[in-house]
């Protein structure tokens, strides 16, 4: 303690020349262990060094140490006298704009606690109750979760293999999923911890994989930008760019880098980046996230916020807005958003190795001399909007796909039902409803004589192909 210019440690509350007026409130640095003054109060001492380095809150003096008891004047000393609760962590307060910190640390022992893996086990577990890597994983419960926590807090952990499939609808595309059941617990148990301190800081138009926001509401502020300019300025051009093969193309170690600049925690980087290089693009090493996993969806949305920090900070846009990969600047000027687009095709290369692809373009938004803005499963102008002709063809495919399937017997009037609302409730939102329910009028649906299940189940009591199921656009809607 001679380099604190102090001799005794302070043992008890009191003041400095054992005076009368002792109390908890001040600071005796020359009683004795063995002085018997009985109007000297007990005061803890503290455990930290002045200046020493806190989790999640870099340096700082003593009297702003997070969540410990000092002793000492300062101005502060009714706010930082308690134990900090659950709700005063890190990740919490960045969510909650307070407390705002540059990087963050201690976050690993929140995630490694029990508590904290069963509840990214009832999250990662929604959809997937009847799926065998789950099953096998409630076979012992208990242990599993306790095996995870122990490789965790030892470092063993290690990200399981990855299986392939395609799907074609939207589109058809390359997913890539995890097959162990334990690997989707500690990515729910990473998102739920970190997403907050990146959430309080994403700017407020990305619409992406974010609470609150998605498709509809992007759409419905992307019009809202068209009318703003319109209104304005009496004309609308838009730049419309899309990331050329965007997860395929993101950079490990660019994303590791942006997410040291925030996250100072050793031990939880070191899980990250396990599952970061877990995986790359076959003949393409150190590239490439695999859409399936729960933590691509956010780092993804960390990957390109550099870019949206850039768009609107630095190139000042005001009519900006971002869906994943898809980004939209809306502006007056045509020659303006031709060299926008010549720097962020530059910017985006240079700094994230991305590229855009041949459907960028800038064009005139209206209905004479220009087109609509396809943006989110939508045409959009300024007054009005339509749904695209593509999600009307899939919904025909659809269509068929439901009527075949509940011939066999695969599925019941209920389901179908419960996904017809959910297109109803998407056409609303393109005026569509009338075109679904044109196909909806013409659709038939039979049960075969053998498309049953089980005998006596409501399945085979209504198999008959004399009974024909008829879904009208009234009851699905």
């Amino acid at each position: 303690m001679e380099g604190l210019g102090v001799k005794w440690l302070p043992y008890r509350g009191g003041n400095r020349n054992n005076g009368a007026n002792a109390g908890l409130g001040a600071l005796n640095l020359n009683n004795a262990r063995t002085n018997s003054n009985n109007n000297i109060g007990f005061r803890p001492r503290s455990q930290l060094v002045s200046g020493q380095k806190l989790h999640g809150y870099g340096r700082a003096p003593s009297a702003q140490l997070k969540g410990r008891q000092f002793h000492g004047r300062s101005r502060n000393i009714f706010r930082v006298l308690r134990v900090v609760s659950s709700t005063e962590r890190p990740a919490v307060l960045a969510s909650q704009g307070k407390g705002m910190a540059k990087t963050f640390n201690g976050i690993f022992e929140e995630i490694i606690t029990f508590e904290a893996l069963y509840a990214a086990y009832m999250k990662a577990r929604k959809g997937k109750r009847k799926s065998w890597p789950c099953r096998h994983f409630e076979r012992d419960l208990e242990g599993n979760l306790i095996q995870l926590q122990n490789e965790l807090i030892w470092g063993q952990y290690c990200c399981g293999p990855y299986r392939s499939f395609y799907v074609t609808e939207p589109k058809h595309r390359k997913i890539t999923a995890l097959q162990l059941f334990r690997d989707r617990v500690v990515q729910n148990a990473i998102v739920t911890a970190i997403e907050p301190i990146w959430e309080a800081r994403f700017i407020g138009h990305s619409y992406a994989c974010r609470v609150g926001r998605g498709t509809h509401a992007g759409a419905d502020k992307a019009q809202q930008m068209l009318r703003d300019c319109l209104r304005r300025h009496g004309r609308v051009h838009v730049l419309k760019a899309d990331i050329s093969k965007y997860f395929a193309s993101i950079d490990h170690e660019i994303l590791l880098r942006l997410l040291r600049k925030r996250i100072s925690d050793g031990r939880l980087m070191a899980v990250i980046e396990n599952i970061v290089c877990s995986y790359s693009e076959p003949g393409r090493p150190g590239k490439g996230l695999p859409i399936g996993n729960l933590t691509s969806q956010l780092f993804a949305n960390i990957y390109m916020d550099a870019f949206d920090q850039w768009i609107k900070c630095r190139k000042r846009e005001r009519w900006y807005i971002r869906y994943m990969d898809d980004f939209v600047v809306v502006h007056p000027d045509k020659r303006h958003l031709q060299a926008l687009r010549i720097d962020a095709e530059r910017w985006l290369q240079d700094e994230l190795a991305l590229s855009t692809n041949n459907k960028t373009s800038v064009f005139p938004v209206s209905h004479a001399g220009g087109r609509g803005l396809d943006f989110l499963g939508f045409h959009l102008w300024p007054d009005s909007r339509r749904l695209r002709r593509a999600s009307l063809r899939r919904f025909r495919r659809q269509l068929k796909q439901w009527q075949a399937d509940y011939s066999r017997g695969d599925i019941e009037l209920a389901e179908i039902r419960q996904n017809l609302h959910s297109w109803v409730n998407h056409a609303r939102h393109g005026s569509a409803v009338q075109a679904l329910a044109a196909m909806l009028n013409k659709a038939t649906f039979r049960r075969s004589a053998d498309g049953h299940r089980e005998p006596g189940t409501d399945a085979g009591r209504r198999n008959s192909s004399r009974n024909p199921r008829r879904v009208g656009a009234k009851k699905a809607a």
